[in-house]
This record gives structure tokens, C-alpha cells and sequence, in this order.
């Protein structure tokens, strides 16, 4: 007899069961069960931002270039366990090859960001014009705590393209992963607990993300909010975001990858410096 395995959360750096003890069979292409998956609740999202929050400014303070080195080490990890992707991907329906290059991409695409994490602040700043006294710059911040609504279609790659440019710029995470995709995700929850990332920066939930959701987009500590274009729920969300400020932003398609990701999830700080010229020359002080 074949046992199934249960797959637990990721909160706070620990594998917790769901706080209401509740479970959802998952089903493969052919209709026959192949795991069971916890159905998180409203306190599991609770529990999620309070690690977050806590994490936050361990995660913030550490050098990009340590950041750097955290999302590369994901990747060796990711590498040297491709074999489980590829059959976890091929469980739930997806082709081999169409499984082979998923994997390979969420490689490429923690390798890209990993180059990123020491790069982008010089890239996006600037030193602004202005007409007083002052050298006038401006730079960028994290956010905070984000919140993930992993794409639907999409086991392993859609999640790394949106959680990985929220940790690559020092932010940390819940991640809402797909209700009909799970496995993949609860699986890249092991790799991060294996790498360095500290406990609390990424926190993984399944189950239903129309129950888990707006609790994410209602909730005061959570600063952003991340997600493909989800329809009806999305637009409740939205206004949900606005009730309380937070920044919602949605792409067409889970798949992205560029700077412009690693930038919508920061904040820009200005900071004026006041100079006066002496003689001809100027000086600061």
C-alpha cells in the first residue's frame, strides 16, 4: 500500500501542520490522489506576516552582496535536486520536457537576481537637480513584508519569478502557492530551509488562496501585495489594498524577470545635503 505524503507549511523557518488541522487531497492528471496538502486558515496567515515582520530586519540589514550569495546558494541547491522537480512536475501533469525547462528557468532566473541584489540600488538612484544649496539624492529601501499570490498554472517557475525580486531586494515574504500546483512549492520550501536564508524570510501556505487571500490584502502589517491578474478576486483585492494603503500590483502573466521587479517592491528615500560655497569653492557640512 502506498503511503501519501502530507505536506506541511513553511512559517518561521519551521514545517508547522495548519492551525485548523483541515487537509485537501491533491489530485494528479489521471484523477488518483498523490498527496495530501494542509488547507491553511485565516491565523496561518496570522502566524505568517509576524514571522515575516520579525524577520524583516535581519533580512534588510544583511549586504546585498551577502543577499547575493544566499539566492546563488538557492540555486546550487535547486540544481542538485532537479531529478525531484522533474518528477514532481510530471505527477501533476506537466510534460518531461516541458518539466525539464521549468526547472532549468527557475535556475536561471534565481542566477539573474543573485547578479542583481548588489547592482540595482546603483542603477535605479539618482542625484537629483535642484535649485538650493544642496546636493539632493535619492535611493531605494525595501518595502517591508510582501505578500505573494503564486500564479495558478505555474508549480515552480511562476513562484520563483515573483518571490525571488522581493528577496533580492530585502524584503521578505508570505507566499499563497497554487492551489492546483502545490508540490513544486512546498518542495522549494525545503530548499530554502536548507540554504541560508534565515527563518521567517519566506513563510509558504497552501490551499485556498480565495479564503487566504484577503486576509493577505486586509491586513495592516502586510505592505504590498503581488499577484497575476486573478479576475474577480483580484478586483476585491484591490480594494481591499486601498482601504489600507497598500501598494497592489498585478502582471498579466506570473512569468516575469527583470530590474523592474526587483524596483515596483521598493520605496525611494530622498535625502537633501546642504552645501555652501566659500570663496568660489564649495564645501559640505
Amino acid at each position: 500500500m502506498e503511503i501519501l505524503k502530507t505536506y506541511k507549511i513553511y512559517i518561521g523557518g519551521s514545517f508547522p501542520r495548519t492551525e485548523s488541522g483541515r487537509y485537501y487531497p491533491l489530485k494528479s492528471s489521471r484523477g488518483e490522489t498523490i498527496a495530501n496538502l494542509c488547507l491553511s486558515s485565516r491565523k496561518d496567515v496570522r502566524n505568517a506576516v509576524v514571522a515575516a515582520r520579525k524577520a524583516f530586519g535581519t533580512w534588510s540589514e544583511k549586504t546585498a552582496f551577502n543577499r547575493g550569495q544566499i539566492l546563488y546558494r538557492i540555486a546550487e541547491i535547486l540544481e542538485g535536486r532537479k531529478g525531484q522537480f522533474f518528477e514532481e512536475l510530471i505527477k501533476q501533469g506537466i510534460g518531461r520536457k516541458a518539466a525539464e525547462k521549468e526547472v532549468q528557468a527557475s535556475i536561471d532566473c534565481l542566477v539573474y537576481y543573485a547578479g542583481w541584489a548588489d547592482k540595482y540600488v546603483a542603477v535605479a538612484s539618482s542625484v537629483n537637480p535642484v535649485s538650493s544649496n544642496h546636493f539632493n539624492f535619492s535611493t531605494l529601501e525595501p518595502m517591508g513584508v510582501v505578500g505573494i499570490i503564486a500564479p495558478q498554472e505555474s508549480s515552480l517557475l511562476g513562484l520563483v519569478s515573483m518571490l525571488i525580486p522581493a528577496l533580492c531586494g530585502g524584503n521578505t515574504a508570505i507566499v499563497l502557492a497554487s492551489e492546483n500546483l502545490p508540490l513544486c512549492a512546498v518542495t522549494f520550501a525545503e530548499v530554502l530551509h536548507a540554504s541560508d536564508v534565515p527563518g521567517g524570510v519566506v513563510n509558504l501556505l497552501t490551499g485556498s488562496i480565495h479564503e487566504t487571500a484577503p486576509v493577505l490584502a486586509a491586513h495592516m502589517d502586510v505592505n504590498a501585495l503581488v499577484s497575476e491578474d486573478i479576475g474577480e478576486l483580484g478586483k476585491s483585492l484591490s480594494i481591499a489594498c486601498v482601504d489600507n494603503l497598500k501598494r497592489y500590483i498585478q502582471y498579466s502573466s506570473g512569468i516575469t524577470q527583470g530590474l523592474q521587479e526587483i524596483i515596483e517592491l521598493q520605496e525611494v528615500k530622498t535625502t537633501w545635503h546642504p552645501i555652501e560655497k566659500i570663496g568660489g569653492a564649495t564645501s559640505t557640512y
